[in-house]
């Protein structure tokens, strides 16, 4: 199963009553895991999880740590994008050069970088103190 697939798959389990934006996202690790989110939004807004953010915690449960490839998936009229606070998360765990494809539910794609999806990221070099 491609990656995209995992997102499409997952994307069918989001719980998204209020929007009824479902998003999926899927996550390969360097070891070759995949794993799968899905939004999850709850009344009270802004307490719902994105789908990015769903991938990467449960990632962060089965003890991985690196990120490889990441590909996000909505019912959307373009490629769908990682917001701003997933997109911190996903540089966290990948490096800037990691591809990420974004895709809609028609088959549109494009094809990005972590990177590219966050440039001047906040990262571990400003915690280092001289």
């Amino acid at each position: 199963m491609s990656l995209i697939d995992a997102a499409r798959e997952v994307r069918e389990n989001a719980h998204a009553p209020y929007s009824e934006f479902k998003v999926g996202a899927a996550i390969k690790t360097k070891s070759g895991q995949v794993f799968q989110g899905c939004n999850v939004e709850n009344v009270a807004y802004p307490e719902g999880t994105c789908a990015e953010a769903g991938a990467i915690a449960a990632m962060c449960a089965a003890g991985e740590r690196e990120i490889a490839e990441v590909a996000v998936i909505a019912d959307s009229p373009i490629p769908v994008s990682p917001c701003g606070g997933c997109r911190q998360k996903l540089a966290e765990f990948g490096a800037g050069d990691v591809p990420v494809t974004l895709a809609t539910t028609d088959g549109k794609t494009q094809a990005t970088t972590i990177g590219a999806l966050l440039p001047g990221a906040f990262d571990e070099d400003y915690m280092i103190k001289s």
